[in-house]
């Protein structure tokens, strides 16, 4: 198990910056892969950005966060974050924290085991 609690999440004007965090617990933090995803109403939950194991891993990122969002990790913290820059309100939407086993491949929602609660970012025009 490895419970993720997500946080930072909430009202900005639109061109405003927010950063999310996510807090895990468990000695294997480092072992997995971290995502970001997000979910806006009446929509399917996206993938946002992904960090690899190690800090300082590889990153990847959606077409939408690109340019706008850095994703990092300090696993001395067991902490993941999400810089958010020039926000837009199509960025509203929860914002979740995923964990994926070593192997997997980031993107797929099925390749993460762990989820975090959410945290909800609302952006206004």
């Amino acid at each position: 198990q490895v419970p993720l609690v997500e946080s930072g999440g909430g009202l900005v004007q639109a061109g405003g910056s927010l950063r999310l965090s996510c807090a895990a617990s468990g000695r294997t933090f480092s072992n997995y892969g971290m995502g970001w995803f997000r979910q806006a109403p009446g929509k399917e939950r996206e993938f946002v950005a992904d960090i690899t194991w190690s800090s300082g891993g590889n990153t990847y990122y959606a077409d939408s966060a690109k340019g706008r969002f850095t994703i990092s990790r300090d696993n001395a913290k067991n902490t993941v974050y999400l810089q958010m820059n020039s926000l837009k309100p199509d960025d509203t939407a929860v914002y979740y924290c995923a964990a994926r086993p070593f192997g997997t491949s980031y993107g797929r929602l099925s390749a993460y085991a762990y989820w975090g609660q959410g945290t909800q970012v609302t952006v206004s025009s």
